[in-house]
């Protein structure tokens, strides 16, 4: 009867502890779902990096520094016509270029790395002028651009110099950060260390290599 009067005099008791109860178990819930699925989102931003075999050569995502950019678009000065950006990683060229009044287009392998370029885009304003492709730069032609921009490693700089003169425009110009191409002679450099751009403009680049092998067979002789 004691026990029973108790109840009566404070029955929100019980219900009161089993509430406080289930709602530390769903925090609890809510905490290790978020954790799940951050390692999750990780997981799949990191996985193209560290599986080389998922790339013909494998481009570690290291994103563009300000200096960098900034000695781009100082290489881009009075040039005109449609810009890309191979490797665009997290959209940072492609969307300074759009911010300059290029129409600027980004190839990247990654998709989460494209969604997310098309995110920033959307959110400084130029997502009208830019476009970012999920694309493997060996699958696609460049033809149609007069402005190149490329984050590559030596290991790929060979190959692309050769598809680049293929598929290029003699008006084109084509800016390397990083790391140069091997055989062609740049027009112009801007920066130093890690932050260096050369520059090459392409009609210039095949008349030095059409000397090149006019000279060679003289040489010889």
């Amino acid at each position: 009867m004691i026990f029973k009067a108790l109840a009566e005099e404070n029955p929100a008791a019980e219900p009161q502890e089993d509430r406080g109860s289930s709602s530390g178990r769903s925090w609890g819930q809510m905490v290790t779902a978020g954790v799940g699925g951050t390692l999750l989102a990780l997981y799949a931003v990191v996985i193209p990096f560290v599986t080389p075999a998922l790339r013909k050569v494998c481009l570690p995502f290291v994103p563009a520094t300000s200096t960098q950019i900034q000695n781009v678009l100082k290489m881009l000065e009075n040039r005109s016509g449609s810009l890309v950006d191979i490797g665009s990683g997290d959209g940072r060229i492609v969307i300074a270029a759009a911010k300059k009044g290029f129409k600027a287009v980004g190839c990247e392998l990654n998709p989460w790395l494209v969604w997310y370029s098309r995110y920033r885009a959307w959110r400084d304003g130029v997502h009208q002028n830019t476009k970012f492709y999920i694309s493997d730069l060996w699958k696609v032609s460049f033809s149609c651009y007069t402005n190149v921009v490329v984050f590559g490693v030596p290991q790929m700089m060979p190959q692309l110099e050769r598809k680049l003169e293929e598929e290029l425009e003699y008006n084109a110009r084509i800016i390397a950060c990083r790391f140069p191409f091997p055989s062609w002679i740049p027009d112009h450099t801007a920066g130093e260390g890690t932050d260096t751009v050369w520059v090459y403009d392409l009609k210039h680049s095949r008349a030095c290599k059409t000397k090149s092998l006019e000279i060679t067979p003289e040489m010889k002789s």
